[in-house]
């Protein structure tokens, strides 16, 4: 993992639980360039654990909220970097450092939970839980350091994941890019935004209703097509309790976003009769780095 991302890895604990459309790249800011010190934590392997809680629509496209716990996990060993994404995780296999510019590839991973449980609209549950996808794809990267200071950094990054799991067995393609910046020694703020585009198979797995499904829960039949499925914001601010982010120990991070949901995803019944297409999260983390 690079200098560029090893530091206040709490900004993406923290932001964890939002979707991956809002953060393909969630990887934090480097403070060493304001931060100078001998040693520091991060000097070879090391790794950051971390809980929190996350509030965010029962499904994409619901008005109902649920309450969920975050695991996080973060680190790197023997120069693979590991980083934390809406439910899963990334690795980092190769890295290119050309001064103030790098170029990352690694593989990304994360599950799919959307409609499998915790449903809370009776209609759209009477429409039937779905299957849990297992999204697996390569990762790319390209950020920039020193953009409005000599401390900020900006990244621009793509994930593609596929299904392997054989639920919605479709395609997923999320674009981001994430702005962060210390504001202190002890104290990083990052900001994103992103959009996600989806296949038909995706499409027609989550927001279609068949006839089945509109005979069960009394919804309109519903063909979703391919598309730009949603877009959104997110900001996240990473605290070190002792007021040092170089020597680990404890840390805290809150984080706050809004999605809109596009196209079919919007369109519909699930969402457009149901829910709604203004979708809004938030998070709150404490995490341990050693």
């Amino acid at each position: 993992m690079s200098m560029h991302s090893r530091i206040a890895w709490i900004c993406a604990a923290a932001i964890a639980a939002c979707p991956a459309s809002v953060l393909a790249q969630a990887e934090p800011a480097s403070l060493e360039p304001f931060i100078e010190v001998d040693e520091s934590v991060f000097d070879g392997d090391w790794f950051a654990v971390g809980f929190g809680i996350g509030v965010s629509g029962s499904y994409d496209g619901s008005d109902d909220y649920n309450i969920n716990p975050i695991p996080v996990v973060a680190g790197e060993l023997k120069g693979i970097g590991i980083s934390p994404r809406s439910g899963g995780l990334a690795f980092e296999w190769v890295e290119i450092d050309a001064g103030r510019f790098d170029i990352s590839l690694g593989t990304v991973a994360r599950i799919r939970t959307n409609r499998s449980s915790q449903i809370k609209d009776p209609v759209v549950a009477a429409a039937g839980e779905l299957d849990s996808a297992f999204e697996i794809g390569p990762t790319f990267g390209i950020g920039m350091s020193r953009i409005l200071t000599k401390y900020d950094r900006i990244s621009v990054g793509l994930d593609l994941r596929w299904d392997v799991a054989g639920a919605h067995s479709g395609l997923v393609i999320d674009p981001g890019v994430s702005y962060r910046t210390p504001l202190s020694r002890g104290m990083v703020l990052g900001l994103s935004a992103g959009a996600q585009y989806v296949d038909g198979d995706y499409t027609d797995y989550y927001y279609s209703v068949s006839p089945q499904q509109s005979l069960a829960s009394g919804l309109p039949q519903f063909q979703a097509d391919s598309g730009w499925h949603k877009a959104g914001i997110s900001a996240a601010l990473g605290v070190d309790l002792d007021g040092n982010l170089e020597n680990g120990g404890f840390l805290l991070g809150v984080a706050g976003g809004y999605t809109k949901m596009l196209g079919d995803a919007a369109d519909t019944p699930y969402t457009s009769l149901r829910g709604d297409d203004d979708q809004f999260f938030g998070a709150a983390g404490v995490g341990f780095v050693f």
